[in-house]
Order: structure tokens, then C-alpha cells, then sequence
């Protein structure tokens, strides 16, 4: 019996590494959006190639979504471990669909015939694309756009793997024929035009595509999860934006060789996570005795040690925030939308240059590998203007300056030597160790953290009334759920500080905190790092701290139901 249309849908597909579920999360993402549908998908997998237990949640609603929900309309199981796993986040009406031969009998349960379609397309192989026929029809979504959707993922109808696919697809489809319309969408509209159609991206394109806006042009890493992507993407552009690609031997040669190449004029990238960051924190040090501009991208997860190498947390803030010996200023920047990492990796190229420090651009697993729409990517007016100086004769390197940046030439551009060097120096880069050199040297580095706090600062975002009272106060990809959450909750008075800079902290933070007469820190961590940081830099402390540290990002529902604890009289 068809259930009544709904206005939002949440997708949950369960099922083994190796089935095809990152290849159905495309197809349905791809089609649900070019019927018009904002649409939003995040994983959740275990770390293997094959085997395992993995899902996928995905959202399509008529306005944006961009957070991770426990609630399930339709599930999807693949895999009989997947059952188990996933059925604590069934409600009442949850519609399960899967093959009875593999999960046997599951009350209420959907049966979709998948071995024995996937026999009659050509092998499991198709199986996703079964799928896609049958949830598309389940949908109530129109045939000829599940057609246009397959044969433009797979390739010209004339070739043979999209051939396939489509005859596999259309299997899936006349499966679904006696449940046609169970889980309906509302959805009366024409498909989108392609120039209407909006970007679909995951986090690491986004960040990727930000620093070849801030014009990066040189990438040296090692492949980490899940920082990996980043450089993937980078890879993939390096012919068409002229970017130097090099995985190197580790994260130790990744920085030198990132080092190297902001001294020579470049524009260098790192991009790794928390265990290859510790190897980093020696160079990050020299970065900051040389007063080289850097771009590091600290992608979290899970520590320490190995921890979960493929699940989502915010605990690597302080290592952010405190890595590398010796004292020397740095920011980090802490994306928490698609645009925003965007944003964030272009602007940490500006910041780097303009302030010769490093910027750490600080991401997770669920913002890196969430995918969802958005109309564009805010692209600046001009290229990016490097800092860089011709040198005269008489060039002193570390020349002083009331804000401590001096002019930055390298090597060959004008007549001076640009000499640099990892002991205490003087002005023109030699080595010293006279003890008043060394107080001013001290000095002048520290001196550029006020332009990061400042001049350079990326400002928090304030969501509610100017007049709050309570105020909810987070970093990186707790974003999309507060906005949500407090959407659903009549929590008067109440207002969320996003602060896409966690250090130094901007002005406005400190104003902020001060006004309010609750705050709210929330993070997915064990220790409260943000909350620290927070009070160590303005003295005010959290009165409540929403922590999470079990390797899933925050869901819409846990934020209601914190808030809802509140007493908001």
C-alpha cells in the first residue's frame, strides 16, 4: 500500500566495502538533484577495502540540508550484518527494503529480488544500479530522468557499460512496479535545466578547489586518511591550473619540500592528518624560525595512535594550536560548510602570505566526505596577489617593522641575497646568539599574531537574536546541526557564534562571550579542546559543554534533544 507523499525523505543504505554503495550514493544524489531536490549524502565505513559493515545516509528536502540525521524513512540493506547494525535508527514508519534470500524474513520488509536480478543483468556487478532503479521508482521519480541520470554517469548510451547499466536499472524498476510510490516525494516540478543544475561536491574538492583559488601551486604529501583527497583532487588539476604534484616519501619531506618551495616563490600546500602532522611539527617550527608563509591541511580523526583511521572527531585543536617547539605565531581556520572550506583554503593562502606564518587549515572525516549542493563557489574578482619583493643590494631578510612582517624576496628576483636559516638570526639572516638580537627577533615574530587576530581575521558568524542570552558556541562541522536543531526548538534568547577562525581568536568572539550569560560549547571531542582554548584566550569559561567522541559527527536530533534539556525560561 503507497504511503502518503512527504516533503523530505531521509536514505540509509547498509552494506559491505566492495558493494557499490559509494557508485548508488552518486546515482541517487546525482538524480534526486536533478529533479529539483536539495540534496545532502555522508558515510560512515569501516577501515577496509572489502568487507566490513558501511552505510550511507542521504537527504533530499526542498531547501538546503547539510547535517547528519538519525532519522530513516527508506533503508536500504545490502548486507545481512547491516541490519543489525542500522536498525536502532528505524522509527515506526521506516520502510526496509532488501532481498529475503540473503536477510530472510524481516517484517514489513520490501523484498527486493537482488540476486536473482543481478543474475539476469549480467552478475552483481549491478546490483547498485538494480538499486537505483528500484528506489527511483519507489520514489515516485520519473523514468526518463533515471534513464538520462545512469547513461550520463556510466557514459553515451552507445557504450556498453552504460548499456548495461541502463538494462540493469530498468530490472530494478519493473521490480519495484507492485510498491510503486511507498515512499513518494512531493515532487510536481520539471527536472533542472543543466545550466540550472548546482555543483555537487565533498569536502575535500571544496577544499582543493579553495587553494587553487588562493593559487596554490605546488602540493607535496603522503597519503593519510582523510586528508588524501585533498591531494587526489589537486592531482586531477594538475595539468589543466599548472600545480606540482608530489607524494612524497613521508610527512617530514612533504613540509621540507612545502618549505622549499614558498622560498623559492611558490605557493605550497601540505595536506595530511593528525599522525602525520606530529612528524610535520619539527618543520612547522622551522617554518616559524624562517617566517615562511605555510598551508597545512590537518584533516581529524580519531586518535591516538591509529584510532579509527576512517571515522569523524575535532580532538587534534591542540595540536593544532600548540604543535612545534619554541613560541611563533600561527592561525587556523576551521571550515564548517562546503563554501566555507572553500572560502578557508583561500584565504589561508592570503593569510600565509601576507603574515609569513603558517595557517593550518583544520577539517574532519564528515566535513571532507559529506557531499551536497550548493549554487557556486564565491570566486574572487582578481588572482591572488603574492607578497613577494624585488630585492636591492643591501636586502636584509628580517628586517624590522612595527608589525613584524618584513619584506620577503626569494632567491634570483633583484640583486640582494636572501639568506634564511633555522638558528637564531639577525636582520640579514645571520646566525646569532647575541641575547638582545634575540629578545628583538622574539618580538618580531610574535608581533605578527596581531595581524591574524585582526587585519587578517576571518570574523565568526552569529546566528539568532543580537540580544541573546544563551549562546551555543562552535568550530568546523558542528555547523549544520546547531543551525538545524535550533530551527526545530523554541529556545528564545538563544543565538550560535560559528567561528570559522579558532586562533587566534577574532575580536568579535571575545565580545560575544561576554554578552552572553550561558555558553554552550560544542565539539566532538572528550576534553572540551575548543572550550579551553576559549577560556585560556578570554577568561570566560563554558558553563555546558556538548561533547561527542565515538567517531560520528553530531546528528540534527542529539542538538534537539541537548537544547530541549535546556531551560530556556
Amino acid at each position: 500500500m503507497a504511503t502518503p507523499p512527504r516533503s523530505e525523505v531521509a536514505l540509509l543504505f547498509g552494506g559491505e566495502a566492495g558493494q557499490g554503495l559509494q557508485t548508488l550514493q552518486t546515482l541517487m544524489l546525482r538524480l534526486l538533484s536533478q529533479a529539483g531536490w536539495h540534496v545532502f549524502a555522508a558515510s560512515e565505513f569501516m577501515s577496509r577495502i572489502r568487507g566490513g559493515s558501511n552505510s550511507v545516509t542521504l537527504r533530499a528536502a526542498p531547501h538546503p540540508v547539510n547535517a547528519w540525521c538519525e532519522k530513516v524513512d527508506l533503508c536500504l540493506i545490502l548486507d545481512p550484518a547491516a541490519l543489525p547494525r542500522l536498525q536502532g535508527r528505524f522509527g515506526t514508519e521506516t520502510v526496509v527494503v532488501g532481498d529475503p534470500r540473503s536477510l530472510g524474513e524481516v517484517a514489513g520488509m520490501i523484498p527486493l529480488p537482488l540476486q536473482e536480478l543481478s543474475k539476469a543483468a549480467g552478475g552483481v556487478l549491478f546490483a547498485n544500479a538494480i538499486a537505483c532503479g528500484f528506489l527511483a521508482r519507489l520514489l515516485g521519480l520519473d523514468r526518463e530522468l533515471l534513464n538520462a541520470t545512469v547513461a550520463s554517469y556510466f557514459g553515451d548510451s552507445a557504450n556498453a557499460q552504460s548499456a548495461a547499466n541502463l538494462a540493469a536499472t530498468r530490472h530494478g524498476w519493473e521490480a519495484a512496479a507492485p510498491h510503486a510510490g511507498c515512499c513518494a516525494l512531493l515532487l510536481p516540478s520539471q527536472p533542472r535545466a543543466a545550466a540550472e543544475r548546482p555543483l555537487l561536491l565533498d569536502g575535500s574538492a571544496a577544499v582543493a578547489l579553495g587553494a587553487l583559488a588562493g593559487g596554490c601551486n605546488f602540493i607535496a604529501s603522503y597519503p593519510m586518511s582523510p586528508s588524501t583527497g585533498v591531494l587526489i583532487h589537486l592531482a586531477r588539476q594538475a595539468r589543466t591550473h599548472g600545480v606540482v604534484v608530489e607524494q612524497a616519501e613521508d610527512e617530514i619531506a612533504a613540509i621540507n619540500m612545502a618549505l622549499g618551495s614558498w622560498y623559492a616563490g611558490g605557493r605550497a600546500l601540505v595536506s595530511t592528518s593528525g599522525g602525520g602532522f606530529d612528524l610535520m611539527t619539527e618543520g612547522l617550527s622551522l617554518c616559524g624560525a624562517i617566517e615562511s608563509p605555510l598551508v597545512i591541511h590537518l584533516a581529524q580523526r580519531p586518535g591516538p595512535a591509529t584510532g579509527l583511521p576512517t571515522r569523524s572527531e575535532q580532538g587534534d585543536l591542540e595540536l593544532a594550536r600548540y604543535g612545534g617547539h619554541g613560541e611563533f605565531p600561527r592561525a587556523i581556520l576551521a571550515p564548517g560548510t562546503l563554501e566555507d572550506a572553500f572560502l578557508c583554503a583561500a584565504h589561508a593562502f592570503a593569510m600565509a602570505d601576507a603574515s609569513q606564518s603558517p595557517v593550518i587549515l583544520l577539517t574532519d572525516q564528515f566535513l571532507l566526505d559529506s557531499v551536497y549542493d550548493i549554487p557556486d563557489l564565491p570566486l574572487a574578482d582578481r588572482p591572488p596577489e603574492t607578497q613577494i619583493v624585488v630585492t636591492a643590494a643591501d636586502y636584509q631578510r628580517y628586517a624590522p617593522s612595527v608589525n613584524g612582517v618584513s619584506p620577503r624576496g626569494i632567491p634570483g628576483l633583484g640583486a640582494g641575497l636572501v639568506c634564511v636559516d633555522s638558528d637564531e638570526h639577525d636582520a640579514q639572516g645571520c646566525i646569532t646568539e647575541d641575547f638582545a638580537v634575540r629578545t628583538a627577533m622574539v618580538d618580531k615574530r610574535l608581533a605578527k599574531g596581531e595581524l591574524l587576530r585582526f587585519d587578517l581575521a576571518l570574523p565568526p558568524r552569529l546566528y539568532g537574536p543580537a540580544d541573546f542570552t544563551s549562546l551555543i558556541v562552535g568550530f568546523g562541522s558542528t555547523y549544520g546541526c546547531v543551525r538545524e536543531a535550533l530551527a526545530r526548538v523554541d529556545a528564545p534568547h538563544t543565538a550560535f557564534l560559528y567561528c570559522p577562525q579558532v586562533y587566534p581568536l577574532p575580536a568579535e568572539v571575545v565580545d560575544a562571550l561576554l554578552q552572553a550569560q550561558i555558553v554552550i560549547v560544542i565539539e566532538n571531542n572528550a576534553t572540551g579542546q575548543f572550550a579551553r582554548l576559549l577560556r585560556a584566550e578570554t577568561g570566560r569559561g563554558a558553563d555546558r559543554q556538548w561533547l561527542k567522541y565515538n567517531g560520528l559527527p553530531f546528528s540534527v536530533e542529539e542538538v534537539v534533544a541537548h537544547l530541549q534539556e535546556e531551560d530556556w525560561s
